[in-house]
């Protein structure tokens, strides 16, 4: 019950066409299939590269289908030359199907295709491969150095997760738990599928940032050392010299494209930050970053309201099973639950927080809250302060733990 495969065709003009140096330029190309029409219509086409390089299929559109018109494949993956592969790469039509509902001529390419992305294990993985395999975190550290050094973060019973890209790296030469690292310099050639991967332009823009934090990572550093409390702000001002003082970078071609990276946007918020210093301290700074940052999807109705205007941004119960631990460290927070209102210029203006701790006789008893409302003069307007920072930190501590 496998479907028919019919003859191979090939690329028409192939070798007169001149393919576009341009980003984002494509180049189409005509092939005339032939078959038997009695057989059906086509459900997949199989691709192979005879070419010396890789090259990008976006689409493949078969016109004149008899009874349907245009067969349209959206494909867009990168095909490496036939040799790198030990299977077809199998594109299919664009109808998507339950498993229990996949045509039957259909039914075995594509269960080979999600074997093939499954991948087998056992391979150190190339750039051409096509596979998306899990792994744990066990390529932190470098045992090699000690067995102080081993470290594995997922695959407990306790914490099974997080879970990486798997990349089939050997292990390590004194801990078979614990994959082979390879040197920063190449950290680039970590295996990620090749769909995945960045263009070359957002990697270049990648790399950019990259030194740019970097350079902005050792400067301070640097400073440090003749500081009085290292690693620390001694005065407010310290905080304002991150963005009034910058840092000024070498003139010449490798800088400027460091330069030209930074995005204009982030340009329009360092202005603003410098006319008014204090603009991140207003409750309407505080709801305008709740709602450009990285969490707004968290941001509820309280449906029993009517007209729709209130709104509620609850970390209560997400971060209250978390506090005992987290509070036996240098680090403290509380759990969270903001009420937001919506004014009829479109913003959010914050009415009230209400910061938790679970209760110190045990949990049976619920949690010690209580809450603050905004303020702006006195010790009221510096506790409120900080109880939007503990919202600030919620939101984004959610956001990396749970929503991403």
């Amino acid at each position: 019950m496998q479907g028919k495969v019919g003859a191979p065709a090939f690329l028409e003009q192939w070798i007169t066409k001149i393919t576009p140096l341009i980003a984002g330029a494509s180049t189409t190309y005509r092939v005339t299939f032939k078959w038997d029409e009695a057989i059906g219509i086509p459900g997949a086409f199989i691709i192979k590269n005879m070419h010396h390089s890789q090259f990008y299929l976006k689409t493949v559109t078969v016109e004149d289908v008899l009874g349907i018109g245009c067969i349209h494949l959206v494909c867009n993956s990168w095909v490496y030359p036939s040799p790198r592969y030990n299977y077809n790469r199998v594109f299919f039509a664009n109808q998507t199907y339950k498993p229990s509902d996949t045509p039957e001529p259909l039914r075995k390419d594509r269960e080979e295709e999600l074997v093939n992305l499954r991948g087998d294990g056992k391979e150190e993985l190339k750039e051409w491969d096509q596979v998306y395999g899990c792994a744990f975190y066990n390529d932190l550290e470098n045992p090699d150095k000690g067995t102080e050094y081993a470290r594995l973060l997922g695959g407990s019973a306790e914490y099974p997760y997080p879970r990486r890209g798997r990349t089939g790296r050997k292990p390590s030469n004194t801990d078979p738990n614990t994959e082979s690292r390879i040197p920063l310099a190449m950290s680039p050639d970590i295996y990620v599928p090749r769909d995945e991967r960045f263009g070359h332009l957002k990697m270049s823009n990648f790399l950019a940032y990259a030194l740019k934090a970097v350079v902005q990572f050792l400067l301070p550093e640097l400073k440090a050392y003749c500081d009085i409390t290292p690693k620390e702000f001694t005065t407010f001002q310290d905080v304002l010299d991150l963005y009034e003082g910058g840092i000024q970078l070498p003139n010449g071609p490798r800088f400027d494209k460091v330069k030209g990276a930074i995005p204009l946007e982030l340009l329009k918020e360092l202005v603003r930050s410098n006319e008014d210093k204090f603009a991140w301290r207003t409750d309407e700074e505080f709801a305008r970053e709740m709602l450009a940052g990285v969490n707004p999807v968290c941001i509820r109705y309280l449906e029993a309201i009517k007209n729709n205007k209130l709104f509620i941004l609850d970390h209560h119960d997400t971060l209250m099973s978390y506090l005992r631990r987290i509070n036996t460290t240098s680090t403290k927070i509380y759990a969270t639950r903001t009420l937001l209102f919506l004014k009829d210029d479109g913003t959010l203006k914050p009415l009230a927080i209400e910061p938790s701790l679970p209760h110190p006789d045990g949990d049976q008893y619920g949690a010690v809250s209580k809450v603050f409302t905004p303020a702006e003069q006195g010790v009221e307007a510096s506790v409120w302060q900080l109880a939007k920072a503990y919202v600030s930190v919620n939101d984004s501590g959610v956001h990396q733990l749970l929503s991403h």
